[in-house]
This record gives C-alpha cells, structure tokens and sequence, in this order.
C-alpha cells in the first residue's frame, strides 16, 4: 500500500433484522469479502457472525480484529510444515 491515505467505506447492512452500517478501509472490505467466499457464506452472514462474537467491541473495530486473526491463522495454517524435522 503506498503513503497516501486510505478513507473508510461505509456500507450497511441488515443483521437479525437490524439495520446497521461499518466503516472500513478498502483493503479490509477486500479481505472481509475473501474470507466470506473463502467461508462459503455471504459477506452479511459473516458480519452477523462477528457481531455475535464481538462483546463490547465496536462492530468496525471487531471485524478488523477479526479480518487479522483470520488471516494470522490463514498464514500459520499455509506456513506449516507438517513437522518435517529434514
């Protein structure tokens, strides 16, 4: 990513009949909307999911978090070697 800075998107949804609206940077709708097909389920689907998980986080920050943990744990998974001792 260069220097220039990156403006949140925001976009709404509806979760369990609530409307609501996040705000993320562009390359983190991306990777959000890779781990959902990645997951097989809808980009809502998953935001329903984090939010049901989220405790007292704000929503946006939640779905960074998680968007991170995802992929360190996409990473580790990748990275593993099988325990080859070679």
């Amino acid at each position: 990513m260069s220097g220039a800075a990156v403006r949140p998107v925001k976009r709404s949804f509806s979760i369990r009949g609530h409307r609501t609206s996040i705000s993320l940077e562009e390359p983190f709708w991306e990777a959000l909307k890779e781990a959902a097909a990645k997951e097989r389920m809808s980009l809502a689907a998953l935001i329903a999911r984090i939010d049901e998980r989220r405790g007292a986080a704000g929503l946006s920050s939640a779905v960074r978090v998680w968007i991170l943990d995802y992929v360190r744990s996409t990473a580790a998974i990748v990275s593993y070697d099988g325990g080859s001792r070679d």
